[in-house]
């Protein structure tokens, strides 16, 4: 993933997922306000300095023993368009690798809808992030923290691993199917249970009857079946030349010219 150069690791370009800001292979608009910066590292140092402070001292000790070495921008999935992602690399004594995420945090989409509360509202969208997953999940990253870019976007960093896999429900009998459903089912529900505070509420308002799992059922049938009408909307502006799709190994080929 990367090379050395000069007694620096720096990070190969493999665009567009991944591509230096201030790089050949950029994407950025030279009026951007990171293009604008000059350089990485003028960026690396305003959001690390604020990160670090989000730490427990235990950790900031742990992370003092890692040098950064480049940062480059991260193209995220769909669930995130629009929004800015980073990967900071940074090595130890040892030049082993510690990849970081730092991405953009907005705001809520239930934010609109939803009414807060002062004493628990965040002011900071990383911060809201950031101490959602530390509810929810049953053991959450070492290196979770919240920091504010130079234009006062909110982002959180994160561990960057790359070790997600998707379990091949088409293969599933009908048996492991039952079994899969109801363990993400059961995770789900702890984590809710553990951020909400109202697990005996929630599990009395069900009950025992089948009611409230027929709805989702019902539900999650007519969300796949707009999700194949999309599809085909899609496809069809694409053959008739209303929208451009490109693959990403074109879209690559095209920036390497």
């Amino acid at each position: 993933m990367g090379d050395k150069i000069d007694g620096r690791w720096v990070m190969r370009d493999t665009p567009p997922g991944l591509f230096h800001v201030h790089g050949h292979s950029t994407l950025f608009d030279k009026d951007d306000d990171w293009t604008q910066l000059g350089g990485w590292q003028p960026l690396a140092m305003h959001l690390l300095k604020e990160y670090v402070q989000s730490l427990s001292p235990s950790h900031r000790q742990l992370l003092g023993n890692f040098n950064i070495q480049d940062l480059a921008f991260k193209v995220v999935g769909v669930g995130s368009v629009g929004t800015r992602c980073l990967a900071l690399l940074m090595t130890d004594a040892q030049d082993q690798p510690l990849f970081l995420q730092i991405k953009q945090a907005v705001r809520s989409v239930l934010a609109p809808y939803v009414p807060q509360r002062k004493k628990t509202a965040f002011k900071h969208d990383g911060q809201r992030v950031v101490v959602g997953q530390r509810l929810m999940q049953a053991s959450s990253d070492l290196f979770l923290g919240t920091s504010t870019g130079p234009s006062g976007r909110h982002f959180y960093f994160r561990q960057l691993r790359d070790m997600k896999i998707s379990a091949e429900i088409e293969a599933f009998d009908l048996n492991l199917l039952r079994q899969y459903a109801s363990l993400c089912g059961h995770v789900l529900a702890r984590a809710h249970a553990r951020a909400g505070g109202h697990a005996p509420q929630i599990s009395a308002y069900l009950g025992k009857g089948d009611a409230f799992a027929n709805a989702l059922v019902l539900y999650a049938g007519d969300y796949a079946d707009q999700v194949h009408r999309d599809f085909e909307t899609f496809r069809a502006a694409c053959r008739t030349g209303r929208l451009l799709a490109q693959t990403e190994a074109d879209f690559g080929a095209d920036i390497s010219v």
